[in-house]
């Protein structure tokens, strides 16, 4: 197959490395030139981790949207969530009416992608989006990336008529678990739950230390733990009013990987969740820009609220969490709100028809 990876960060740069060591051909673009040009220096990407250790050539490395495109079968979507609204935009504008793979797609990005189609009144592509990105990887440098997981099992799933591009992300990934709909894949988002409970409590520590600590290790204390174990009850509440019955984090984790698959409940969330050996060295933020702030509270606490709000369940310790994140780091963002995601307004039967 040949695929259009979009975005050059480490999921990425990943992505470049399983498909293509899995025989596929890729293309890689990313919107900055400047993080492009070591990659382009050095014809490819190092890597190293459980993929294995050596360097992986990349025939097309490429600023330019339309040419990373070019007989792509898939535009593989590895990028921020923050900017999935302007890559939908791009791509509308393109007429592009292939398959569309976000991974990840955090908290109601294929909505917000299939809104900003027919706005611009174009036919909406297929569209598929995974739960979490289906890696656990950092760049150690411009040109390598270590890869420190691959999850054994994420769910995926598409909006109505994006049945294609669900079909090319199971062939894509053997991880991928296919969904009933895409509120499965949206409230299934591990990282909004697991990111905002730590950064809101470490927040003096990442100030203090510039982020010099081990965010799932030693900034996870028994605290952090419970208020992240009540955040994860709203998120299973919410799934429970929409007729879904999703597993606890600590089962989700340990089905992704990130929890290590011989871990009995007993041990109990927090000591689980620091003995992971995919997520050990992750440092925290270095400061409130980092996107576990940006991203995890504004792409998906936020969405996540708004589906609650329509969904008829109360959330409040992610609305105290998102009231504090306002005031600690002085922004109050857009994000993907309701109307970003077209659903501003709708019932809960009509969201349910919307997905289904």
């Amino acid at each position: 197959m040949r695929v259009a990876v979009l975005g050059a960060g480490a999921g990425g740069a990943s992505a470049i490395v399983e498909l293509s060591r899995s025989g596929h051909d890729v293309q890689w673009w990313n919107r900055s030139a400047a993080t492009l040009e070591p990659l382009r220096v050095a014809g490819g990407i190092y890597h190293e981790g459980v993929l294995d250790e050596g360097f992986v050539s990349v025939e097309m490395i490429t600023d330019n949207l339309r040419d990373s495109l070019c007989d792509a079968d898939v535009a593989l979507v590895c990028l921020p969530t923050m900017v999935h609204g302007k890559l939908a935009t791009a791509l509308a504008h393109m007429d592009w009416t292939g398959p569309v793979v976000l991974n990840p797609g955090h908290t109601g990005s294929a909505l917000e992608f299939s809104t900003i189609f027919r706005m611009a009144g174009k036919a909406v592509p297929p569209v598929a989006e995974f739960s979490t990105l289906t890696y656990v990887a950092r760049k150690t440098a411009p040109d390598r990336v270590s890869t420190t997981g691959c999850a054994r099992n994420v769910h995926v799933a598409c909006l109505p008529g994006g049945e294609a591009a669900l079909d090319v992300a199971c062939a894509l990934y053997d991880c991928a678990n296919p969904a009933k709909d895409i509120l499965v894949t949206a409230l299934a988002n591990v990282n909004m739950v697991l990111h905002p409970p730590g950064s809101i409590l470490g927040a003096s520590w990442i100030e203090a230390t510039g982020g010099d600590f081990t965010f799932y290790v030693e900034g996870l204390g028994d605290g952090v733990g419970r208020v992240m174990g009540g955040l994860d009850a709203e998120r299973c509440a919410v799934a429970k009013a929409f007729g879904h019955e999703l597993p606890c984090l600590f089962n989700e984790m340990q089905m992704i990987g990130t929890i290590e698959a011989n871990v009995e409940r007993s041990i109990g969330l927090v000591n689980a969740v620091r003995g992971g050996r995919a997520n050990a060295k992750i440092k925290a933020p270095e400061s409130f820009n980092h996107r576990y702030y940006l991203e995890d509270f504004w792409y998906g606490l936020l969405p996540f609220s708004e589906i609650a709000r329509i969904g008829g369940v109360e959330t409040p310790i992610a609305d105290a969490l998102m009231s504090l994140v306002k005031i600690l780091t002085g922004k109050k963002i857009q994000g993907r709100n309701a109307a970003a995601m077209g659903i501003d307004g709708l019932s809960r039967n009509e969201l349910l028809k919307r997905i289904g």
